[in-house]
């Protein structure tokens, strides 16, 4: 078994801000910390996007901490501009990332620390940054009649790009940002499309500026504080009516349908006898946390979520969650990394950032960048 001082569990962007973070109070990567990712090459979930998400399409994706992101092609796919750049940051930085790697669990381990039981062997470490994000728990509602369906059920997390679907008839659920980008390449080439919602989307008109972020933010803050299931900061801005968006619009492409009560065989259907026939159903239906390793722990509420102070975790001060709830944004996730590493540098009785060999690396690394 290795003992340190820090695992960090995922090597997106939450946990390259951590790690990065880690480096600058002087801590060293493989012998002080250790930064564990499942994925097989660096990107995070951006490694997973669809080749039709182009870089340019690509809303507020923010530099990491220490090095932008400078004369990227907005027309090559985001999977691969983010994923060249973080792989120059990984390495820029030294941050070693092991991968693949699968971490079961992590359960109360032997003199006050953590046991996290990896693919890769045990690690037993003084504090923890979980930063798994959301990717690898997409959400499928359950209606009944779905094992029925004699097309095909896909979601978000599997989406190959718009021709698959070419002349198909396509049920597009959810309204979130990612359903209307789907709807609205799909419908260029699919014999129809149909968007259905749970509840009547929202358009925002005008700017979205720092006030109403720091709103939305809050939003999401209050139930992660409450204990209850983080919603995404999304979910609580509406969507950015654009050029796009608008020809949608206009043309009937985005006219929503309330949710439907059952699926067929053949399509979906309403109680007041209004039905659809289809051949794919595309669930654009959002994620859950992917925290299940943390079940051990005892951390979730009666809520059903984690309770965090920042992003420490109320019922166990050694974890720290980065990209959980308002930190599940590319620049709120740097901002958690940071917060979390100057918690749990009080933890391990560290007091500012050290001037050791390991800090004045990463601050070479910096001023390269």
């Amino acid at each position: 078994m290795r003992a340190v001082d820090v695992v960090v569990i995922g090597a997106g962007q939450a946990g390259l801000s951590g790690a990065y973070h880690l480096r600058r109070v002087g801590l060293e990567p493989d012998r002080d910390f250790v930064v564990l990712d499942h994925a097989p090459r660096p990107g995070g979930a951006w490694q997973f996007r669809w080749p039709s998400l182009t870089y340019g399409k690509v809303h507020g994706m923010h530099a990491l901490p220490g090095m932008e992101l400078t004369g990227a092609d907005g027309a090559r796919p985001s999977s691969e501009v983010i994923g060249e750049y973080f792989d120059r940051y990984e390495r820029t930085f030294g941050l070693r990332v092991h991968r693949p790697v699968e971490v079961v669990a992590v359960r109360e381990g032997e003199d006050g620390r953590l046991l996290v039981e990896t693919s890769e062997g045990p690690y037993a470490t003084r504090a923890l940054i979980n930063a798994t994000g959301t990717w690898d728990r997409p959400f499928w509602p359950r209606y009944p009649g779905q094992e029925s369906f004699r097309g095909r059920q896909l979601h978000t997390a599997g989406y190959p790009g718009p021709e698959a679907f070419a002349g198909r008839r396509v049920v597009v659920v959810g309204g979130g940002a990612s359903g209307t980008q789907h709807l609205m390449e799909i419908a260029e080439v699919a014999a129809d499309t149909f968007w259905v919602t749970r509840r009547p989307p929202v358009f925002r008109e005008g700017p979205f500026g720092a006030e109403e972020g720091r709103a939305a933010v809050a939003m999401v803050e209050e139930r992660v504080r409450r204990g209850l299931p983080p919603q995404s900061v999304v979910s609580v801005t509406g969507l950015p009516l654009n050029d796009a968006v608008r020809s949608a619009r206009a043309s009937g492409v985005l006219d929503r349908l309330p949710m439907f009560d059952r699926i067929t065989p053949t399509g979906v259907a309403w109680d007041d006898g209004r039905s659809i026939e289809a051949d794919v159903i595309l669930w654009a239906t959002g994620f859950r946390p992917a925290v299940d390793h943390l079940a051990p722990l005892r951390l979730r509420e009666p809520g059903g979520g984690i309770r965090v102070e920042g992003t420490r975790a109320v019922r166990d001060e050694r974890v720290h969650l980065v990209g959980y709830g308002p930190s599940a944004s590319t620049i709120g996730a740097n901002r958690a990394g940071r917060a979390a590493v100057r918690d749990i540098s009080r933890l391990l009785g560290r007091t500012g950032a050290s001037v050791g060999p390991a800090a004045r690396e990463a601050r070479t690394a910096v001023s390269a960048a």
